[in-house]
């Protein structure tokens, strides 16, 4: 037996993103989000869905361009704490001991903590509701060096520990069940 509830969006868990934006030092800022996902892989497109009053929301509309960072369980705290303190109040980089470091395609810093920073470029906003959408084509990506796997030469998301958002609570990711195609492969 199923209980019905209204319409909402529970579909978890997210990443739990740290978003960062700004074309200057005095405006770089951090918003923390969880509604955000790929919608294309070539070309690579992807979307964050921010609300009009937050603090960033101005400024990835003024400069069209944002940096995805993802983030870990070493990050957890530093994740909640910009997701519920306004960068008008407060410089979330130097709050949390983040470093801006240079992107390579955008103005926007990427956050040099994150194993893993997606440099976006805006090319649609659209109004939905609550959010806005800002969809945005991938123009970069930054990896970082501790979570290559010598060996295969990929990037090892199980080291980097990453962290995931599941209705209101943070979770590691825990432990690694199968990869892709896993159920079909023959033995």
């Amino acid at each position: 037996m199923k209980h019905n509830w209204k319409p909402g969006t529970l579909i978890y868990p997210l990443p739990a993103a740290m978003i960062s934006c700004g074309s200057h030092p005095e405006e770089y800022n951090i918003i923390t989000v969880s509604w955000l996902g790929t919608l294309c892989t070539n070309p690579p497109i992807c979307y964050i869905s921010v609300r009009p009053e937050r603090h960033s929301y101005e400024i990835i509309r003024r400069n069209m361009e944002f940096v995805i960072n993802l983030t870990t369980e070493a990050l957890a705290r530093a994740t909640d704490w910009c997701g519920v303190r306004s960068g008008k109040d407060y410089n979330k980089f130097q709050e949390m001991g983040l470093t801006p470091g240079k992107a390579v395609a955008v103005s926007a810093p990427i956050i040099d903590e994150s194993p893993l920073s997606i440099e976006c470029r805006v090319k649609e906003i659209i109004a939905l509701g609550s959010h806005d959408m800002f969809i945005a084509d991938v123009v970069n990506v930054q990896a970082d060096d501790r979570y290559f796997d010598a060996e295969t030469g990929k990037f090892d998301m199980e080291k980097a520990r990453l962290l995931a958002y599941s209705h209101g609570n943070y979770y590691g990711l825990g432990e690694h069940i199968g990869k892709f195609g896993w159920s079909v492969r023959k033995k």
